[in-house]
C-alpha cells in the first residue's frame, strides 16, 4: 500500500517549532513564519539545548541583521506565492518595499550579497516549485495554474518551467504518473 501526501510546509514548521518550544517549556508566541517572540527571558542552557534540538530538523537561528532581512524577504515571497490570486498579482518590488519598509534596491542588494542569487531568480525557482506542487496535488489545468501564478501566458510558464527543470510541465506530469505507477507495482 502506498500513500501520496499533500502537505503544507509552513504548517509543518510551525507545529514542529511549537512542539520543541513546549518540550523545553519556553513561553513564547510563533507570530509569523520564521519569527518567534519570547514572552520572558530563558536560561542560556535551555536556549542552547533548544537551538541544538532544532538543528536535527534543519532549522537554524538567524542571528545577523543582513541574514534576518534576507529571511524576511524569503518569507514575504513565499507568503505571496502561496496566497490568493490577488496577492500574487502585486508587483514584487512594491510589495517587498512596502511590507519590509525598505527600498527595493537595498533589499535586492542585501539579498544578492547574502544568497548569491537575485530576488527575481529566487522567485522563479519558488514559482516553479509551487507549479510542480500544483501539478501533482491539485486537479488544475496548466491554464488555471498559469493564471493563478500570475504568468502572462501558458507558453511563458511552460518555457520557464522547462528552463528550470529541463522538461515541460506536461512531460513532468507524465513522468510523475509513470513513477507512481511503477512504485505501486
Amino acid at each position: 500500500m502506498e500513500l501520496y501526501i499533500k502537505y503544507n510546509i509552513d504548517m509543518m514548521c510551525k507545529v514542529l517549532l511549537q512542539q520543541q518550544l513546549d518540550k523545553f517549556g519556553i513561553n513564547c508566541k510563533v507570530t509569523e513564519p520564521g519569527y518567534v517572540k519570547f514572552k520572558e527571558n530563558i536560561p542560556m542552557e535551555t536556549y542552547n539545548s533548544f537551538i541544538e534540538s532544532l538543528k536535527q530538523y534543519g532549522i537554524e537561528i538567524v542571528d545577523n541583521q543582513k541574514s534576518i532581512l534576507v529571511q524576511k524577504i524569503k518569507n514575504a515571497i513565499i507568503e505571496m506565492l502561496y496566497a490568493d490570486k490577488g496577492m500574487q498579482s502585486l508587483k514584487i518590488s512594491s510589495y517587498l518595499s512596502e511590507k519590509l519598509d525598505e527600498s527595493y534596491r537595498t533589499l535586492s542588494q542585501v539579498f544578492s550579497e547574502v544568497t548569491f542569487i537575485s530576488i527575481e531568480n529566487f522567485i522563479i525557482l519558488h514559482k516553479i516549485e509551487r507549479v510542480k506542487q500544483l501539478l501533482l496535488t491539485e486537479n488544475m489545468s496548466l491554464t488555471e495554474i498559469s493564471f493563478m501564478m500570475n504568468y502572462s501566458s501558458v507558453a511563458y510558464l511552460s518555457q520557464q518551467f522547462k528552463n528550470i527543470t529541463g522538461v515541460t510541465p506536461t512531460a513532468f506530469q507524465k513522468i510523475m504518473r509513470q513513477k507512481r505507477y511503477i512504485e505501486t507495482k
